[in-house]
């Protein structure tokens, strides 16, 4: 069984969006934090920022690409939960510490923390109901 069908075979709650959505709202938040996130990373190399301000922005790349790996290769709806709650508490992190920094970069990324919010609240409803 292929993850798209996987994923379908799971108990979702009545406000889950249908798959169509993900692929068009995960590309346009990439096209953000590709531009958001290369920017910390240029102004930590270029020591115009502190190396520290960038880690949280390295975790959260780390914990959303997981998220992939646990939900739909391993198929653990617990892996999954417990990542997307570090994709979102990484993302807090970023964004209030990059903010006196450079401003901009919290503010676009207000997008990327509505849907992990939501994304949050999704996969630990799948998760409970699929227990």
């Amino acid at each position: 069984m292929d993850s798209y069908t996987s994923y379908q075979t799971l108990i979702r709650p009545s406000w889950s969006p249908p798959a169509w959505v993900f692929g068009p709202v995960w590309t346009l938040l990439y096209l953000i934090i590709a531009v958001t996130y290369g920017t910390v990373f240029y102004k930590a190399f270029t020591r115009e920022i502190p190396w520290i301000v960038a880690l949280p922005f390295a975790l959260n790349l780390v914990f959303n690409f997981s998220f992939t790996y646990f939900q739909f290769v391993l198929k653990n709806n617990y892996l999954a939960a417990a990542d997307i709650l570090l994709v979102l508490a990484t993302l807090v992190w970023a964004l209030i510490v990059i903010y006196p920094h450079l401003r901009w970069v919290a503010l676009a990324n207000v997008p990327y923390l509505l849907w992990v919010s939501f994304a949050t609240a999704l996969q630990l409803t799948i998760t409970y109901l699929n227990k």
